[in-house]
C-alpha cells in the first residue's frame, strides 16, 4: 500500500511540476479554471509548501529588493549547482553575476532543512509596446519547502537569505563617488539629486604619512562604528559618527577620507554647501543618501558663514543702521542673499545630529578645515564631531612612511640629518612628497634625499629670520609704549 502511495505522489509530483512548466502555453480563457481544479487535486496529497518572489511589487510595480537579494545569494548555489546559467551586469555592480536560466531549479540547506528554489517567468498578455516595466514579461523565484518545516522556513530561512543577499550586493557593488547637483537640474528625465562617478583612489592606512600609533587608533575606531549597528540601538542613537580633521594646508586630511572610505568600503558623499539654496534641499539630499557611506564638508570654514549668524544684538543693530545709511550696499547685500545659500546653522545642526540625521544608518560624516578656531562650538561639540584628529606637519614617523612609497626605501645615512631638521622645522606632507618624489629617470633616492635636506634647511632659515623680525617689532612697540 506504502509503495503504491509513494508511487501516486511521485506521478502527482511529476505532473504538477510539467503542469507549472507549461502552464502558459493553455488558452487564457480556460487557463484559470483548469490551474484551479487541478491545484485542488494536487494539494490533496502534496505536502510541500510554496513561496513566490515575483520581480516587481505590486506598489506602482516597483522593482522588488527582495527579488534582488534572492538573485544575488543564489548566485552562489547556481554556480556549483545549476546545468543552466546567464550572466548579468547589475547596476552599481563591479562584477558580473550569475544566475539560473529560466525554469532552472537549485537545492539548498539550512539547519538540516532541504528547500529547492526555481525561477520563471510570465510572458506578457500584450504584445503592444509600453514604457511601463508592469508590461514587461515578470520574474519570479519560487521556494518549495515540506510543510513541516513552515515556521523555520518563513521565521528564519528568509530572513537569512535576504540578509545575505544584501550583504553580497555590498560586496560586489562599485563604490562611488558622489556630488550634489544644483536643485534646478533635479526634475526632468533620469534626473538626480546626486551625479556620481567611480571612486578609484589608491590611498590607504599603509600609504598615510601620518605616526603609526595614531593611525591605528583611528583604524580601531573606525571599525569598532562599522560593526556597532546592534550597540548603537541599544543605547538609542543613530547608527552614525562625526569626524572632524583640521590642521594645515596639505597635511592629508582628503587623503585621510579616502584611505577611510577604503578601508570600510563605503561610498563617498561631497557635499557641497553653496549650491544648496535652503535647509529644506539640505534635508532632501540627505534623505538620498545611502547607508555605508561617508558624507563629507570639505573646509567648511569656507562653504558658509556658520559663525555669522549667532551675532551679539549690538552688531546687529550697527549693521541695520550702516544699511540704511547706505541704501548702494543695502541693495547689494540683500542681491547677494537673494542668489546665495540660505543654509543655516541650526538647519546644518539639525541634519547631522537632530532628528534627520536618523535616516538611514552607517553613515560617517566628516567636516575638514584649515582654522579650527572659526567654526562655531556648536557646531564641532562632541556628540556631533565625536572625533577630533589633528593633521598636523610631517614628523619622521610620517616621512618614513613617505619614504617608502616614493623611493622604496626603508632607511639612508641621510636619514638621521632629516630626523633632526623635522625637530626644529615645520612642513606639510604634501610638501616633503614633493621633494621625494623623482623628477626624471635620472633622479635616484639619494637626489631626492638630499633635495628634501636643502628644502628644510630654507624652512628653518626662513622661520629663524621671521622669529628674529618679530622680536625686532615686539622690542619696538616696546619702546614706544614706555616712551
Amino acid at each position: 500500500m506504502w509503495t503504491e502511495l509513494s508511487a501516486t505522489i511521485s506521478s502527482l509530483a511529476l505532473a504538477f511540476f510539467m503542469f507549472e512548466k507549461y502552464l502558459n502555453y493553455f488558452p487564457y480563457t480556460i487557463r484559470g479554471y483548469v490551474e484551479r481544479n487541478f491545484r485542488k487535486v494536487v494539494n490533496f496529497v502534496n505536502p510541500y509548501v510554496e513561496i513566490s518572489f515575483p520581480e516587481f511589487t505590486s506598489e506602482r510595480l516597483k522593482r522588488s529588493d527582495a527579488f534582488f537579494a534572492i538573485q544575488n545569494y543564489l548566485s552562489t548555489s547556481s554556480t556549483e549547482n545549476a546545468r543552466r546559467l546567464k550572466a548579468d551586469v547589475v547596476k552599481d555592480s563591479q562584477s558580473v553575476v550569475l544566475s539560473m536560466e529560466d525554469y532552472e531549479e537549485v537545492t539548498d540547506v539550512f539547519n538540516g532543512v532541504k528547500v529547492w528554489w526555481a525561477s520563471g517567468k510570465i510572458p506578457p498578455q500584450s504584445q503592444s509596446i509600453s514604457w511601463f516595466p508592469g508590461s514587461e514579461e515578470k520574474r519570479y523565484y519560487k521556494l518549495t519547502f515540506h510543510k513541516r518545516y513552515r515556521e523555520i522556513i518563513t521565521k528564519s530561512y528568509v530572513e537569512h537569505v535576504l540578509k545575505k543577499g544584501k550583504e553580497i550586493a555590498v560586496k560586489n557593488r562599485q563604490r562611488m563617488l558622489y556630488t550634489n547637483n544644483p536643485s534646478k537640474d533635479w526634475h526632468g528625465w533620469k534626473s538626480t539629486k546626486w551625479g556620481n562617478i567611480v571612486f578609484e583612489h589608491p590611498s590607504t592606512f599603509d600609504t598615510l604619512a601620518m605616526d603609526t600609533a595614531k593611525k591605528e587608533e583611528i583604524k580601531k575606531d573606525l571599525i569598532k562604528f562599522s560593526k556597532g549597528k546592534d550597540y548603537y540601538a541599544k543605547i538609542g542613537k543613530a547608527w552614525k559618527r562625526g569626524y572632524l580633521l583640521y590642521g594645515p594646508p596639505g597635511t592629508g586630511k582628503s587623503s585621510m577620507i579616502a584611505a577611510m572610505a577604503n578601508l570600510l568600503d563605503y561610498d563617498v558623499y561631497d557635499l557641497e554647501l553653496t549650491t544648496i539654496k535652503d535647509n529644506s534641499e539640505l534635508r532632501k539630499l540627505l534623505i538620498e543618501t545611502k547607508g555605508k557611506s561617508i558624507i563629507v564638508i570639505e573646509d567648511i570654514d569656507c562653504s558658509l558663514d556658520l559663525t555669522g549668524q549667532r551675532k551679539k544684538r549690538k552688531e546687529k543693530d550697527d549693521d541695520e543702521a550702516d544699511k540704511e545709511k547706505d541704501p548702494i550696499s543695502k541693495k547689494k547685500k540683500e542681491a547677494e542673499e537673494e542668489s546665495g545659500s540660505k543654509v543655516t546653522l541650526s538647519g546644518l545642526l539639525n541634519v547631522i545630529d537632530g532628528i534627520w540625521s536618523a535616516c538611514g544608518g552607517e553613515r560617517i560624516i566628516i567636516f575638514t578645515t584649515n582654522y579650527v578656531d572659526k567654526l562655531d562650538p556648536a557646531l564641532i561639540r562632541r556628540g556631533r564631531m565625536d572625533k577630533h584628529i589633528v593633521m598636523s606637519y610631517c614628523c619622521f614617523e610620517a616621512f618614513k612612511v613617505l619614504a617608502r612609497n616614493y623611493l622604496d626605501i626603508e632607511s639612508h645615512e641621510l636619514f638621521e640629518k632629516i630626523e633632526e631638521l623635522f625637530v626644529e622645522t615645520k612642513m606639510s606632507p604634501a610638501d616633503v612628497a614633493d621633494n621625494l618624489m623623482p623628477k626624471s629617470d635620472e633622479q635616484d633616492e639619494e637626489t631626492c634625499l638630499k633635495r628634501l635636506v636643502e628644502a628644510l634647511e630654507a624652512s628653518k632659515e626662513e622661520a629663524r629670520k621671521k622669529s628674529e623680525e618679530e622680536a625686532t617689532l615686539k622690542t619696538k612697540d616696546e619702546v614706544v609704549t614706555e616712551g
